[in-house]
This record gives structure tokens, sequence and C-alpha cells, in this order.
């Protein structure tokens, strides 16, 4: 029986790598943008560390988010109470033309207003009419 060994990886071809080619290559997103700018400006040249700079960058929105969050229900209450207390207008304003209504439809309100018309309330009650079929 043969004995297992391992076999040995073919040598890889030198890579030869131009400079285009290594700038080809860098990630160009957000974060890199930054670091390019820092990296030219008087504290990157200075030596202060990037990587600091993420966790102020993080608390910062945060903060923005929090005072946003902080106006925004601010301004939703003030509305509420506003909204609130026109319901309460509107709300008195029904009543009162509904308690209006009930008192000028009785019987008695509605005589004094036709009255003046040469109208008068009939003192003969209705009577029913009854109709036989065959």
């Amino acid at each position: 029986m043969a004995e297992n060994t391992l076999r040995k990886p073919k040598p890889s071809p030198p890579k030869v790598t131009t400079k285009k080619q290594k700038q080809k290559k860098k990630k160009k997103g957000l974060w890199n943008a930054i670091e390019d700018s820092f990296k030219q400006s008087y504290l990157g040249r200075n030596g202060i560390d990037l990587q600091l700079l993420k966790p102020w960058v993080l608390f910062l929105l945060l903060g923005v988010i929090y005072i946003f969050n902080s106006h925004y229900t601010e301004k939703t209450s003030r509305k509420i109470d506003k909204l609130k207390q026109e319901v309460l207008d509107l709300r008195s304003r029904y009543t009162t033309m509904k308690y209006s209504y009930m008192y000028d439809s009785k019987q008695s309100e509605v005589a004094k207003r036709v009255k003046p018309l040469g109208l008068e309330e009939s003192e003969v009650p209705p009577y029913k009419i009854v109709i036989k079929e065959q």
C-alpha cells in the first residue's frame, strides 16, 4: 500500500503592482474619504489617531438624534393640547346648537313663529281615514 503524503503547492509567479493598481485596490467609501482628508489636515499630521474619532462621531450623531426627538415630542404635545381645546370648543358648540334646535322645535315655539304668517294651531285633532277593501 502506498503512503499518504502532502503535495507541495506550486509556486505562484510574483505579482507586479504599479502605483495605479494600488490606488484602485483602495476602497472609496465615506470613512476612507474622511480618513484621507483627516491625514491631510493639521491634526492628522501631528499624529492623532483617527480611530479615536469614530466614537465621538457616534456620540455626536446620537446627541443630534436625541435633540431632534425631544423637539419633535414637544411639538407633538403642543399640537395635541391645541386639538384637545378645539374638540372642547366644538363639543360645547354642538351642545348649544342641539339645545337650541330642541327648544325651537317644540310645538309651542313653532306656533309662536308661524302666528305672524297667519297660520294657527288646529284645535280639532286629526282623524284616521280607514278604507275597507272588498
